[in-house]
């Protein structure tokens, strides 16, 4: 715990079997009162390294998809009602070391969801993110915060930390089973004007991290671009999206 709030870290995973053991092992088990995994049908030794390490473990019968593992992810972290949920890819390519610096802005109530990002500094390049991955970042990234009216240093990275309010009180269930799940819960908080906070995160780059391959990162970007003027719609009273409310008002 942490000022009396409970963490949860939740990790969407497949095919993580080459670096689970290093992203549980540097988790701060001090203050992480759970650690929850969910497989999304692997093919490799995932499951069998989730079960050794006696992690709270969940399954899929089959492959539904990045999103849809985070809804289960989500909701298996609600029914616990833990005060703060964090999502952890389990491939180390972001520092798990941070997850304190991450719950800490949110248990102290400075913001209700925290996003660690690869673009504050230098951390993206550094860490070895392939160029035409940075650019398109940096110009979604450029176009979202045009469209939204915001200012942040990136809407994509898969780092991120909420306060259980946040997710009690979004539609996540509703969302894309794909990759854009991640662009549509950043429009479902900042339509429900909740504060969100950026760090900086170094990332790492290498063989056994995941990573989008090219085309359907291209479809990645499209959605984000979607995603953004149904925000916009929304925002401006011209057409309502449903996904985008409360679900105090629905």
């Amino acid at each position: 715990m942490l000022n009396g709030k409970s963490i949860c870290v939740v990790m969407p995973a497949y095919n993580a079997a080459a670096t689970l053991q290093q992203t549980y092992a540097d988790i701060p088990k001090d203050i992480v009162d759970k650690v929850v995994l969910v497989d999304d049908a692997s093919t490799d030794n995932t499951r069998k390294i989730a079960r050794t390490l006696g992690l709270d473990f969940l399954e899929h019968g089959s492959n539904k998809g990045y999103g849809a593992n985070q809804k289960t992810c989500y909701t298996h972290a609600l029914k616990l009602d833990m005060d703060i949920i964090i999502m952890l890819h389990p491939d180390y390519q972001y520092s798990p070391r941070l997850i304190g610096a991450l719950a800490s802005m949110i248990a102290y109530g400075e913001y209700d969801a925290v996003i660690a990002s690869r673009i504050l500094g230098a951390g993206a390049l550094l860490g070895g993110m392939p160029y035409y991955k940075y650019i398109s970042n940096r110009l979604l990234t450029f176009a979202q915060n045009i469209l939204c009216n915001r200012k942040f240093s990136e809407y994509h990275s898969g780092y991120r930390a909420y306060a259980k309010n946040v997710l009690n009180s979004i539609c996540f269930e509703a969302n894309s089973d794909g990759f854009v799940f991640d662009n549509q819960l950043f429009m479902q908080m900042l339509a429900g004007d909740f504060r969100i906070g950026e760090i900086s995160c170094p990332t790492r780059y290498f063989p056994e991290a995941s990573s989008i391959r090219f085309w359907p990162s291209v479809k990645y970007g499209l959605g984000c671009l979607t995603e953004g003027f149904s925000f916009l719609l929304h925002r401006w009273g011209i057409r309502h999206n449903s996904r985008l409310r409360t679900k105090d008002v629905l």
